[in-house]
């Protein structure tokens, strides 16, 4: 009951401090950390536990399916070489880079440090996602940040077994089946992935019931994870192959009841579990201090050094990239505006402090591994420092980059895109009224709905500041939805209707207003 408790607990200060991220406008995961960090400092707090198996099984799979959902098939394949340099090369020089650094400047013998640059070397796919959910970057920056996070599981948890295998059994390294097992791992990933979504992708055009497409989606992520852990193949590559292919075909197995259902609840599945998985970052970080031997107590430097080499080494790497692909599409002085933010946009996360959980106590010949502790305290630290420095930071990085998009500049495409749809309507109704198939009535009153829409569109192209007859429509129509819904209490509660019929007509209204918002 006690665990129970705490888990409320987390999720009621988990919301509230979301609540207020948003409504102060700064990354709801870096103000998160910071309250775990201050709960976790109170007098009385608990000592939270956090097992590596819940992260893993329970928090990670739906976090990354949400976020490979929002990759675009199309932008991908754009900018695929340049994932594939990040996800490999960048990961294997990060990795040695703080395995260097650890070794010369911490109490970690050369393994340990070993360890700790394998679970550093790559970037959080569920930290990136979160950060840059509220920043205008350019299509192809924002695609790279995430892909790159997502696909540069397989090449680090290679060099973790292999670095954890050293340091556990004394064993030397076999850079040979370490590169079997980085084909494995990728490879049979993608293929578990691919085919749970060939699966979900005959199931789901078979079925039209709200309820089984929820448990579904719900259940997606969870079955691409397990089956490809269960075939010692990477669980984070098939959640994230399955994400991908289905978040491009999602308009086309279900309608926009369901959509507007698995949005809903995938928003508020998504919103919980980051809100708790970041509000325990900081609230770990204390009790692993208190377990630190005493000549680790210059920990802070030692994090700091470790954060400052993954900056370091991250910039190094991406300033030539950057400068190749940008010669390579015409233009003759390389920005340096899009590796500063590409490097400052590449935090650490959830996945390295669930690899570093994992690390065993004791060595194959049953001591104990003393350097563990200090281990996990670098982690978490490095983890708590990217999100906080980067992700407060992040947003200021990107406006003064100069960079991110301006919002006339959304607006104006999205204006653009609506005068193409409502140009589109009209031509069928044309078609329509030549072949006399629907009554002119009908007709005439779905002409007008697409005109005011095509003028709407028309007056933002324009940078018309007077109001539109479709944005008046819109105001009037939210009233009178207002009106109509306080005139269903009111039968209601006076029992003129049943609480069945409340409900449907309350959800018609509802999903009504909700189209007058996107509008």
């Amino acid at each position: 009951m006690r665990s129970v408790g705490t888990v409320l607990a987390l999720v009621v200060l988990a919301t509230v401090v979301a609540t207020f991220a948003r409504r102060w406008r700064i990354p709801a995961p870096s103000l998160l950390v910071v309250a775990g960090l201050a709960v976790a400092l109170l007098p009385g707090t608990p000592t939270i536990q956090i097992s590596p198996q819940v992260i893993g099984l329970v928090v990670l799979p739906p976090l990354l399916y949400a976020s490979a959902e929002e990759l675009s098939w199309r932008e991908l394949r754009a900018v695929w070489k340049p994932v594939g340099v990040l996800a490999v090369g960048l990961v294997l020089a990060s990795a040695a880079a703080v395995g260097a650094v650890a070794s010369l400047v911490t109490p970690l013998s050369w393994r340990m440090a070993l360890v700790l640059g394998a679970i550093l070397a790559s970037t959080d796919p569920v930290a990136v996602t979160a950060l840059g959910r509220r920043l205008a970057l350019p299509p192809k920056v924002q695609m790279l940040v995430q892909a790159e996070s997502l696909f540069n599981d397989a090449t680090s948890l290679v060099l973790y077994r292999v670095a954890v295998s050293v340091a556990v059994a004394s064993a030397a390294a076999n850079w040979g089946a370490a590169g079997g097992e980085f084909l494995l791992l990728a490879g049979g990933g993608t293929l578990i992935g691919a085919l749970v979504a060939a699966v979900v992708v005959v199931i789901r055009r078979r079925t039209e019931d709200p309820v089984l497409e929820t448990v579904i989606s719900l259940v997606t992520p969870y079955a691409g994870y397990v089956l490809a852990e269960a075939a010692h193949t990477s669980g984070v590559t098939s959640v994230v192959v399955a994400g991908v292919v289905l978040g491009g075909r999602g308009d086309r197995l279900t309608n926009a009841r369901i959509r507007l259902q698995l949005h809903a609840v995938y928003g508020t599945v998504v919103f919980l579990l980051e809100s708790v998985v970041f509000s325990l970052i900081g609230l770990a970080l204390p009790a692993q201090v208190r377990a630190l031997s005493d000549g680790d107590r210059a920990w802070p430097l030692y994090a700091l050094a470790v954060a400052g080499t993954l900056i370091a080494v991250r910039l190094l790497w991406l300033a030539p990239l950057s400068a190749v692909v940008q010669r390579k599409g015409g233009i003759q002085r390389p920005n340096w505006r899009v590796p500063v933010v590409l490097t400052w946009a590449g935090t650490r996360g959830v996945v390295p402090l669930a690899a570093a959980l994992s690390i065993p106590v004791t060595a194959k010949d049953g001591s104990a591994l003393t350097e563990r502790p200090l281990v996990l305290v670098l982690t978490t630290s490095v983890v708590v420092v990217t999100l906080v420095v980067q992700g407060f930071s992040l947003a200021s990085v990107v406006r003064r980059s100069g960079i991110a998009l301006e919002p006339d500049h959304t607006e104006r495409e999205e204006a653009a895109a609506r005068c193409r749809l409502a140009d589109a309507g009209i031509r069928r109704l044309e078609e329509l009224s030549e072949l006399e198939a629907v009554p002119d009535v009908v007709l005439d009153r779905l002409r007008r709905g697409l005109n005011a829409r095509l003028d709407d569109a028309r007056d933002r192209l324009t940078d018309n500041t007077v109001e539109s007859a479709d944005l008046v429509y819109r105001q009037l129509r939210r009233d009178l939805i207002a009106v109509e819904a306080a005139e269903l209490r009111r039968l209601y509660d006076e029992h003129t209707i049943s609480d069945t019929t409340r409900r449907r007509l309350q959800r018609s209204l509802d999903l009504e207003e909700a189209r007058l918002a996107d509008a």
